[in-house]
């Protein structure tokens, strides 16, 4: 085997797709997920493919390193050139040289994308020990250095842990670490960043720049974000249903987008700047619907010892973890009526705090009132009368459905539950799926068969199905696309006025936060740092962490720029 390859300079594209078709099998809702399609990459420049789901993004992505599942997804026309070598018509053996060799990929789920019974270091180090004739120690001091190279602390301890034992961010330096140990000419990025809280994301976006500019690398970036692409792209490639419908510079595309599609999807993102108007009326002289006193949740140390699971995955055993401290004295009321974003950093404590609301964590002091009725220490007996007070919307539509009921019983089963008569409850949900705009008749068909935001609606009508006085929103939008995105931000809107719903609202995201909610709470550590009203908060923040989220936000002086033309998003 030859010693891992350099980069070299090359004088035309690094990476030149002409007219990529690649169809699709018979019974797929177009002949085509990718139409025609001619790009091309430089060394060291970033060209970002931006579209919604379905778009042939990703399929175009895999269509570039072969790895697409044929024959019913298959390349059927066009060339896909690497420094001028066709890749389009390259044998298995060839492939397997230039995935990771010559072009490396970095995963939209790290987790998934790991082996959770491999140690980080040997998962890396296969890499090496197939592309290379290195020995062992050499291998393991240059993984070790790439550790090193994107910042990951205390390499030589990450080389021996398990991808469960870091966190999100650290996983994602690991697979960028991965994709660059060969320093490859071509780096692919489908949505890197898509699940990051945004001060993670803002690290790994200028991380990237850094790494990109150091090693000439091209980056072939993979996103639905245009507050991504302000910051990292060089050229925009905007697709729709498999053909590239805008092509060109990013401040050009960005700030002044030909295509009506790309105005659309530009017009789609949320602002930073707070709607006029949003709570409709003054609920300051409302009473509170939830009184939250002095709340604390403590996870406790994990007590050492071997298990059946840690014969499978050994570092699951390995020493104590020190308390948490996931609430930390917490004091909140809540006005009915109003709408509250809690907002923070993963490990901030926000979905603990919704847990412990919803009955799914047991609070372990402090006091929880829901329109006077105390919730801390109820069994599950007494919490049942309470349920239908408040409901939950999940971050993950598909996995908190069950995919062997259909549609209509899982919105109708809790209003069953809650006494009322199964004809009538079918009927009321097939109501509300007209009422988050999918067609009653979706009531006799499975979770599977519908779109990620189609899901989230059906999620939206099961929380209303008992009629509940507030709604609590764990990060109900983060995995869609923009414009879908859009559209659940407005439902859950409406839907508030329409039933006077209470609406807490859980995200990373402050765009999101402004554009429903007329009150913020920031959480750091299990702790209220800051605490007002949307526009006096994002307007003057007052803790150094509220604006640290704020300036780390994606694109935001791309969208500021805009708003301030009077040109772009949240121009209400």
């Amino acid at each position: 085997m030859n010693a891992a390859p350099t980069a070299t300079v090359s004088a035309g594209p690094i990476l030149d797709i002409s007219e990529l078709s690649v169809a699709l099998p018979s019974w797929a809702d177009r002949p085509q997920a990718v139409k025609q399609v001619s790009l091309q990459i430089g060394a060291g420049e970033t060209l970002c493919v931006v579209g919604e789901s379905g778009s042939g993004k990703s399929v175009m992505a895999r269509a570039i390193l072969r790895l697409l599942p044929e024959p019913q997804v298959r390349i059927v026309d066009g060339r896909v050139l690497l420094e001028g070598e066709d890749l389009a018509h390259a044998d298995d053996k060839r492939m397997r040289a230039v995935r990771g060799g010559k072009i490396a990929m970095i995963f939209q789920e790290p987790m998934v994308a790991l082996n959770p019974l491999m140690t980080i270091g040997r998962q890396i180090d296969e890499i090496l020990e197939a592309h290379t004739d290195w020995g062992k120690a050499e291998r393991r001091r240059r993984v070790v250095a790439t550790f090193e190279d994107v910042r990951l602390p205390d390499p030589a301890r990450i080389f021996g842990a398990y991808p469960h034992e870091l966190s999100g961010g650290q996983r994602q330096r690991v697979m960028i670490a991965m994709s660059l140990v060969l320093e490859p000419r071509l780096i692919i990025a489908d949505e890197p960043t898509t699940a990051l809280d945004v001060t993670t994301e803002a690290q790994i976006l200028s991380l990237l720049k850094e790494l990109q500019q150091r090693h000439g690398t091209a980056l072939l970036f993979i996103t639905h974000n245009f507050g991504v692409v302000a910051e990292i792209a060089d050229r925009v490639a905007v697709m729709r249903r498999g053909e590239v419908v805008e092509h060109g510079d990013a401040e050009e595309v960005l700030t002044r987008p030909r295509h009506p599609y790309t105005r659309a999807l530009i017009e789609a993102v949320p602002s930073l700047v707070p709607r006029k108007g949003i709570a409709g009326t003054d609920k300051s002289a409302a009473e509170p619907i939830l009184e939250i006193r002095r709340l604390d949740k403590i996870y406790g140390r994990r007590a050492q010892g071997a298990s059946w699971l840690t014969r499978w995955m050994p570092g699951l055993g390995r020493g104590r973890r020190q308390a948490v401290h996931a609430v930390n004295q917490i004091d909140l009321d809540v006005k009915r009526g109003s709408a509250v974003a809690v907002v923070g950093e993963s490990g901030s404590g926000k979905s603990t705090l919704a847990r412990c609301l919803i009955g799914l964590e047991q609070a372990d002091a402090g006091s929880v009132k829901i329109a006077g009725n105390e919730i801390v220490g109820l069994s599950r007996s007494a919490w049942r009368p309470l349920r239908s007070r408040v409901q939950m919307v999940f971050q993950d539509p598909f996995a908190s459905l069950n995919p062997r009921t259909s549609v209509g019983d899982i919105i109708a089963r809790g209003a069953i539950l809650q006494g009322e008569a199964p004809d009538a409850a079918m009927s009321q949900a097939r109501e509300l799926l007209t009422l988050v705009g999918l067609e009653p008749k979706a009531a006799e068909r499975y979770p599977h068969e519908f779109s990620g935001g189609q899901r989230q609606r059906i999620g939206i009508a099961r929380a209303l199905a008992v009629k509940p006085d507030i709604l609590i929103a764990d990060e109900p939008v983060s995995a869609l696309d923009v414009s879908v995105q859009k559209q659940v931000l407005d439902l859950l809107d409406s839907l508030r006025r329409r039933f006077g719903l209470t609406m807490l609202f859980i995200t990373h995201d402050l765009r999101v936060a402004a554009h429903v909610c007329e009150e913020i709470v920031v959480l750091k550590s299990g702790r209220i740092v800051e605490h007002g009203k949307t526009a006096e908060i994002f307007a003057d923040p007052r803790h150094e962490y509220t604006r640290a989220l704020l300036s780390s936000v994606p694109g935001r002086d791309w969208q500021l720029r805009l708003v301030g033309s009077s040109a772009g998003p949240g121009t209400d």
